[in-house]
């Protein structure tokens, strides 16, 4: 058992977790989450001996061999198979002993013991890794130096688990993984022998592959039995039980502070209300569950929608330096399309959004664009485009060289950063507000089509949230390439697949998919599902509700900007009046500012009222 007692750490002076404790459980397969920042990958820190507690310990079994994923990526001449099974583990240690030992009934126990443990198998479940996790037989023969980073750090991941330490330590090992590598790697960890703990904003993942969510929140450590879907149920019922307790606590608090205010100078009472005080400083208040709210995330809308096809191609071949990625692309995007890209990386999807937004010419065929479409694209390799000197204020004021100051900090405003946070640099941006930031950047003039390329790696679960929200509110068109296959079931209508150097209709919904790659033949075209869905019903229902839902939006929008204008107006009225010599002044102006000023203050509650109705319709909605 991992057993974390009244650990407290700090960090540069700021505590992320003070008096926390947890047990658990040999054979546990448990999901760490919380927000960024919190110190999630602190505490694995503390508990690799990595970094010092301020108080409190981690015990671990004397017995137990601890992994963690590498934080740099192997790099060298060895091949890929190479580096998997010379990563640390029981085999290696026996082997290397094996080759030095003299003592005869040390090798009996040594030969014997890798009997046991399977060691002759060990090439075929590592090149079984490897396959898994995206690399053919061919890649696995190759130096790994001959690799991108990217797919580096799938080599050590492959490595870790290869290794199947007694007590495994992931940190975020869905970063570098596709979708297919994903849906691998959730089936290969709910299967995992030893004691899991993985950090993870993929929901995916953490419902399939955990049994137990830990929670790090308000600096403590909470276990919950189950997937995060099953967390999430049980903490809304314990933030409910919780605000009713110190709504309770509340009441009975200002009971006992009344007895006190009444007869604390009393003679007579003076006892009891001394007894009663020591009952308020007794009482614990009851701390809620309840977490500061994500800031939304806004994609703004296009000023007019455009006559479809927005996009179209026929014949089209695309690739580099004459080379075709892919070929015979006859495709059409509406203003209404949801389309997620599948197929595993190195197929070609990058190359499809590159042409699409029109950064990558066509070889042959034609690709046609509606007049003055606007394209948002979003990639994750854009964040190495911020400047980081710059803070998200000066990203903006560039797109925005005419506009007031005041316009310019509402705009940045709008997309996450308001107060300090807006003159923040890029260098001192977490992962998270980055991705923010470059996310209202490529939206900035509101497009027709967005384009977003793995847009939650850096966002937490609840970010990710907000993302959603902000896709299906949008009435635009969206392409997505996403490992987060939670993101694409709650966003995307359309699945297109890119294998193979061709783009094609994927006939199935997503838990189709999972059953193709997981059965290893994801890369076959697709086929007819024997309980296939009505993609293009479900098409027109989704931009049918999208459009039932667009009045009460712009009902909403125009009653907040109302209440905005009536309230800045009744302001400018405030400071009028408070001139007392007004009223002796100039009588009448005054009599008709004070009229002005009661019509405003309806006028403000018949908005607020209207907003009420429309808020809550869109919410029923």
């Amino acid at each position: 058992m991992l057993i974390i007692d009244d650990l407290t750490v700090r960090i540069a002076g700021r505590t992320l977790i003070e008096d926390a404790s947890a047990r658990i459980p040999d054979g546990a397969r448990v999901g760490l989450v919380g927000r960024n920042g919190t110190g999630k990958s602190t505490l694995f820190n503390v508990i690799t001996g990595e970094h010092p507690a301020e108080q409190g310990h981690v015990e671990i079994p004397p017995r137990w061999r601890s992994g963690r994923l590498a934080q740099e990526a192997p790099n060298g001449p060895e091949s890929l198979i190479e580096v998997v099974l010379n990563a640390p583990s029981e085999r290696t240690s026996l082997i290397k002993e094996a080759e030095t030992a003299s003592d005869p009934h040390r090798i009996a126990e040594i030969q014997t013991r890798l009997a046991d443990i399977g060691a002759h198998a060990a090439p075929a479940r590592a090149a079984a890794i490897l396959a898994g996790l995206g690399f053919s037989a061919a890649d696995q023969a190759r130096p790994c130096a001959e690799f991108s980073g990217g797919w580096r750090m799938r080599v050590a991941l492959a490595a870790t688990l290869f290794s199947e330490p007694d007590l495994l330590l992931l940190d975020e090992p869905t970063n570098y993984l596709d979708l297919e590598g994903t849906l691998w790697l959730q089936e290969h960890l709910a299967r995992y022998p030893a004691t899991l703990i993985v950090i993870s904003h993929d929901r995916d993942l953490l419902d399939h592959s955990v049994d137990q969510i830990l929670a790090l929140e308000a600096k403590k450590l909470t276990l919950w039995r189950g997937g995060y879907s099953d967390f999430e149920k049980q903490r809304r019922e314990r933030q409910l039980l919780d605000q009713k307790l110190a709504k309770k606590q509340e009441a009975q608090r200002k009971h006992l502070q009344a007895f006190v205010d009444r007869f604390r100078a009393k003679a007579t009472k003076a006892r009891q209300a001394q007894s009663r005080l020591k009952m308020l400083a007794r009482m614990e208040p009851i701390v809620s569950l309840v977490s500061e709210d994500v800031r939304p995330i806004a994609i703004p809308a296009p000023e007019k929608l455009l006559s479809p096809p927005i996009v179209a191609t026929d014949g089209v071949s695309v690739g580099y330096d004459g080379r075709a990625v892919l070929s015979g692309l006859s495709l059409r995007i509406d203003n209404d399309d949801r389309i997620a890209l599948l197929g595993s990386n190195g197929n070609g999807k990058s190359t499809l959004v590159k042409l699409i937004a029109g950064r990558l010419a066509p070889m042959q065929g034609t690709v046609t664009r509606a007049a003055n479409l606007k394209v948002g694209y979003f990639a994750q390799h854009q964040l190495d485009e911020l400047d980081p000197r710059d803070s998200a204020y000066d990203h903006l004021r560039r797109l925005m060289p005419e506009q007031p100051e005041a316009r310019v900090r509402a705009r940045v405003g709008s997309i996450g950063f308001s107060g300090e946070a807006a003159d923040t640099k890029v260098a001192n941006l977490s992962g998270g507000e980055k991705a923010r930031l470059l996310m209202g950047l490529a939206t900035f003039a509101a497009p027709h089509l967005v384009i977003l390329d793995e847009p939650t790696n850096h966002l937490d679960i609840d970010s990710r949230g907000a993302l959603i929200e902000a896709i299906n509110d949008y009435p635009g068109a969206v392409i997505l390439v996403s490992h987060d296959r939670y993101l694409l079931e709650a966003c995307a209508d359309r699945l297109w697949l890119v294998s193979g150097g061709k783009v094609a209709p994927f006939d199935g919904d997503l838990d189709d998919y999972r059953r193709l790659v997981l059965s290893g033949s994801a890369e076959k075209p697709a086929t007819k599902s024997a309980v296939q869905t009505d993609r293009a019903e479900a098409r027109r229902a989704a931009a049918d509700r999208r459009a039932e839902l667009a009045p009460l939006r712009k009902r909403v929008q125009q009653a907040e900007a109302t209440i905005a204008k009536l309230t800045r107006q009744l302001a400018e009225l405030d400071t009028t009046l408070a001139d007392g010599s007004l009223f002796a002044r100039e009588p009448a102006r005054a009599a008709a500012l004070s009229k002005t000023r009661a019509d405003t203050v309806k006028a403000i509650e018949t908005a607020e009222e209207d907003w009420l109705a429309a808020s809550s319709a869109l919410e029923t909605a």
